[in-house]
């Protein structure tokens, strides 16, 4: 049988560089650096494990060439000096340990060096740049807030326009620093001239109002750019691999750089020398959505075309970055459209995809869920994380090791938490019961599948890991102190998770209410006739029925498709609670037709969302529908709900349907009725406390690793 993924499979090259295959690991800060810029344990392991996977090329991003002037973060890599190199050198031969490449993304902040504010260092730039106009901040938290803004300096900004002579030592700089590279064992370099940092301001004409020779015109922008790639060339030998990632635009930016910019800057790219173009995009932070729309691409295969225009344009290879799925990279590649598919947000999620994908089993995946919690870090100063793996940055103190003393584990509850630490338990080579009080695995995963499709393929995969190991799974059950005494387990792991009731509001217990665990429940058929005949009239019931959901309960594709059709929600629904549960299940209904409006009760919404993700929901709950913060309920009526603004005026709001989404609490109720068994007995997920699907995989894992 042929491998579908055999395009991505193949060898290739990258000037003189030989490549085992064509995915790259695509150019991250992760924070993983030590404080003073040099590669320890943490930041080793780490690309180790991507080695290991079967990655051809690693590409180590956001390297400081001026370290510690230039810098964005506060655990950034360094290269500025040659007591980086032996960090440097040791993370290369690990990585060159499994046959994988490493490259090298050197990088300059430029106006965005927020160390150097931090620090009050001149921020170097081509020109005074414009004034920033955005409205993210409004939307941190004061814990994120005075995190972010901690690492900022106390004094006004210093802003240095930078001389030739200072644009002739920049070049040297970048140049000294491929030098470093080189002589550490990396494989190659690429100039990050993209995302508005240094050379990225030269070439952008939004940033760039210089009256000189690296002004105006296009060549004359590009002249820095050309000026670093033949310097770099002269300083390593010429037959040392350099490549450049540029911008292909830059969208929301009046007058910045365009497609037809890109392609010609591509092309003097070549001519100066240039091995490869990496292919990305800039959108100016306007709103916080606008991140996501570049570089940090929520539109899957959202750069896939311009990458196609830019091969066209070179001879050299192109490397196409941007939520790529294997498929379609593969499909890109056989195509033409480019040569090298780069991947971030998916090698945090899985390092393992290249050798899975080699062996045909993409089901085998751990899926990112595009949750942006590794990205939302960054903003905040914190080192990268990953909401469905629990070991990345922590490949240095965490290992799957095999259990010395193999042991019979019960797990009562089947959501993430519950999946995660059978998952692992059972890899460790323990025996595992897993009891769910449902027909189905999932618990509250799958109904969060339905408001955010992206959860449901992370629901998808456990489910298979399950059914892969030796696992026995008892669904239907309730587990208590007689099944236990029967079971005979040496130890109990609960995950029985949250309970949320109804909130002591007037009016709360009418049939047109929900709370979370009735819609829910109702929605995904745990117990679902219980709730249809409390909560439906016998037209709604006898609809419920003949739509078949009670039948597909098994699929979030599904009821993904069935919810457009019908729910058991009316046109206009009044949502209680703007957290994570609340917005996204706005988000859901607008895009299923509701009027949605949606009361928060303090004065920040989407606490529990990570940053990046908060932008994009809160954006499209108050285009599409009505968000009121600081939000008092008095009474919810039959038709309306009567609630206090901000400033105290009591308002009315017409509404069909209530969800209360409110009141989650832990749940401990199992884990209590099974202390008196005389077993060890931990309890993770959301019954120890609300933490949603990162906490529950966390939990999962490291209750999995340690039982």
């Amino acid at each position: 049988m042929s491998n579908p993924f055999s395009p991505l499979l193949q060898p290739a090259r990258i000037g003189t560089l030989e490549l085992r295959n064509r995915i790259v690991m695509a150019p991250m800060g992760s924070n993983f650096a030590e404080s003073d810029g040099t590669c320890g344990e943490r930041i080793q392991a780490y690309y180790e494990a991507r080695a290991k996977g079967g990655a051809g090329l690693l590409t180590m991003g956001a390297c400081a060439i001026a370290f510690p002037a230039g810098t964005a973060e506060p655990f950034q890599v360094g290269i500025s000096h040659d007591d980086f190199i032996p960090g440097l050198a040791a993370l290369a031969q690990r990585v060159h340990r499994h046959g994988a490449k490493i490259a090298m993304q050197l990088q300059h902040a430029g106006k965005t060096a927020t160390r150097d504010l931090a620090a009050g260092r001149e921020l170097w730039v081509p020109s005074m740049p414009p004034a920033a106009k955005t409205d993210i901040m409004k939307t941190f938290t004061t814990e994120e807030l005075s995190t972010f803004v901690g690492g900022m300096g106390k004094t006004r900004p210093q802003i240095r326009v930078m001389s030739t002579a200072d644009i002739a030592l920049m070049v040297d700089t970048f140049a000294a620093a491929a030098e470093r590279a080189q002589r550490a064992g990396f494989d190659g370099v690429e100039l990050h001239a993209a995302h508005s940092y240094m050379l990225a301001g030269f070439l952008s004409p939004y940033y760039n109002h210089r009256d000189d020779a690296y002004g105006g015109p296009l060549e004359n922008r590009a002249r820095m750019l050309l000026e670093t790639i033949a310097a770099v060339k002269a300083r390593t030998g010429g037959n040392f691999p350099v490549w450049v990632r540029l911008d292909a635009e830059e969208l929301r930016t009046p007058g910045g750089i365009t497609l037809p910019d890109a392609i010609a800057t591509a092309q003097l790219c070549e001519a100066a020398g240039a091995d490869a173009i990496s292919v990305s995009a800039y959108a100016t932070l306007t709103t916080g959505v606008a991140f996501t729309e570049a570089p940090l691409v929520h539109q899957p295969g959202g750069f896939i075309a311009n990458a196609a225009a830019l091969k066209k344009a070179v001879s050299v290879p192109v490397i196409a970055v941007g939520r790529i799925e294997p498929d379609v990279a593969a499909q890109g590649i056989s195509a033409g459209q480019f040569d090298f598919v780069a991947m971030a947000r998916k090698m945090l999620a899985d390092p393992e995809i290249p050798i899975k994908l080699e062996q045909n089993r993409p089901q085998d995946i751990r899926p990112c869920i595009y949750c942006y919690a590794c990205v939302s870090q960054i903003f905040i100063n914190q080192r990268v994380k990953c909401s469905v793996n629990a070991q990345t940055g922590r490949e240095f103190e965490t290992t799957l090791a095999p259990s010395t003393q193999p042991r019979h584990v019960l797990i009562v509850g089947g959501g993430p938490a519950g999946m995660e630490a059978a998952r692992v338990a059972a890899l460790r080579g323990h025996r595992v019961t897993l009891a769910e009080r449902s027909d189905r695995l999932g618990g509250t995963l799958f109904f969060a599948a339905l408001a955010y499709p992206e959860n449901g393929k992370l629901l998808d995969y456990l489910v298979e890991q399950i059914k892969q190991l030796p696992i026995e799974v008892r669904l239907s059950t309730e587990v208590n102190a007689a099944f236990v005494a029967q079971l005979k387990p040496d130890t109990v792991v609960v995950a029985s998770g949250a309970r949320r009731g109804a909130p002591a509001i007037a009016g709360a217990g009418q049939r047109h209410v929900w709370s979370g665990d009735e819609l829910r429940r109702l929605m995904t058929g745990d117990r679902a006739d219980e709730i249809a005949r409390a909560k439906l009239n016998l037209a709604e019931r006898a609809m419920f029925k003949v739509g078949g959901v009670l039948r597909v309960t098994d699929s979030t594709q599904a009821l993904q498709s069935l919810s457009k059709l019908w729910m058991p929600l009316g046109k206009q629904v009044l949502i209680v609670g703007g957290g994570l549960v609340g917005l996204e299940l706005a988000e859901f209904l607008l895009a299923r037709g509701r009027q949605v409006t949606v009361l928060e009760p303090t004065d920040k919404a989407g606490r529990e969302l990570s940053i990046v993700r908060r932008w994009r929901v809160l954006e499209a709950v108050t285009q599409h529908g009505q968000l009121h913060l600081n939000a008092t309920v008095q009474e919810i009526g039959r038709n309306e709900v009567t609630w206090l603004d901000a400033q105290g005026e009591q308002q009315r709001t017409a509404a069909d349907s209530v969800v209360l989404a409110i009141g989650a609490e832990a749940d401990d109720s199992v884990a209590t009725a099974l202390l008196d068994c005389g077993i060890p007995l931990q309890r993770i997920g959301d019954c120890a406390g609300v933490n949603y699907i990162e906490g529950a995989m966390h939990e999962g894992n490291r209750v999995g690793r340690e039982v």
